[in-house]
């Protein structure tokens, strides 16, 4: 038989030359990491406060944590921004509203309704002042709108660190802001995933495949040589869990970062300028300094600016004030996206 026989065809070669790169080339741990990764975006729906501008709507962020879309604060014509955006409103089934200040959810009757008229059927729950559902209910009542879906009411409460939903992938947290009128913020937490099974260990320490559910869950095993194998020999560590802190209208307040500690980004409102500290006092809101005051002090990752004052036409100095404080810190810009 000639040479050419026994040759290994040349397609087959440069697939074997690309496994046997990628194998070499990623470590153990970057390649499950990748692989385990949920989704957990921001997307800015509008930044600005009490006034909107013609770049800027008031407040609401869509938060995709694990396919679980939290709409966070309502400000008018948040639906426009959802469509503007190309975001799927009917994915929404959680809405958060830290408080009853016109700019944070007079887009929620609106919004409800076009769920509505849409052919929403399955039910939306609103964590909220209890106050809201009254609001609501009332518009629905005088309007005869007739709603097509069931909303369930969480009413939030200011006293400490409260649990207000949790399923299998996440937590979410309301804490109390100290603000004109009752106000909370929000936390939202990524639960730990489960430990990555190491396949290269699989072989070599005999391992069986009946057993593999049990390293999943964290459980030490014995292999078919009847010797302990310890999980983390045979499991490789998942990405540590993300959090995102939602601080909306707030004076200036260091209780808060008991609340906050080392979350991976941190929205902090920031009205005003260092310039005009003394009416953000006045009004119960924060300056940039002041939001990455609290950023520094919460170890924060990352710091996001929002809800600034109608009578800022440019955003550069919020950053660059806050930037003296905290470095890692970025402008809430209605229609940005952030990875977490």
């Amino acid at each position: 038989m000639g040479s050419e026989d026994t040759q290994m065809p040349f397609g087959m070669q440069i697939l074997l030359f690309c496994l046997l790169l990628r194998f070499f080339t990623a470590t153990k741990n970057e390649l499950p990491a990748t692989m385990n990764r949920q989704n957990f975006e921001l997307l800015i729906l509008g930044s600005s406060s009490a006034s909107p501008t013609s770049e800027r709507n008031p407040s609401a962020q869509l938060l995709n944590i694990c396919q679980r879309y939290c709409l966070i604060d309502c400000g008018e014509a948040t639906q426009i921004q959802l469509r503007r955006f190309k975001a799927r409103f009917q994915n929404i089934d959680h809405i958060f509203i830290s408080h009853l200040h016109g700019d944070h959810f007079f887009g929620l009757p609106g919004l409800i309704g076009s769920m509505s008229l849409l052919g929403r059927k399955q039910a939306l729950t609103i964590y909220c002042p209890k106050e809201l559902k009254d609001i609501i209910e009332v518009i629905n009542q005088h309007s005869e709108t007739l709603l097509n879906f069931q909303i369930n009411w969480v009413f939030t409460n200011n006293r400490g660190l409260n649990l207000i939903f949790e399923d299998d992938k996440i937590e979410v947290y309301s804490f109390p802001l100290k603000h004109r009128i009752y106000c909370t913020g929000f936390l939202f937490k990524e639960k730990p995933l489960p430990r990555k099974i190491d396949k290269y260990k699989l072989e070599t320490l005999n391992i069986s495949t009946a057993d593999i559910l049990k390293l999943k869950s964290g459980f030490d095993v014995v292999n078919e040589n009847g010797e302990l194998i310890k999980n983390e020999d045979a499991t490789l560590s998942p990405p540590p869990p993300r959090s995102y802190a939602y601080c909306s209208d707030t004076v200036f307040d260091q209780n808060i970062v008991e609340y906050i500690k080392n979350v991976d980004l941190l929205y902090h409102e920031s009205t005003f300028l260092d310039e005009h500290k003394e009416r953000a006092k006045k009004t119960f809101h924060s300056t940039a300094r002041q939001a990455a005051q609290i950023a520094k002090s919460a170890n924060a990752k990352q710091l996001l600016l929002g809800h600034f004052s109608a009578r800022y036409n440019k955003l550069n100095d919020f950053l660059k004030e806050a930037g003296d404080v905290f470095e890692n810190c970025e402008l809430a810009i209605d229609g940005k996206k952030i990875n977490i």
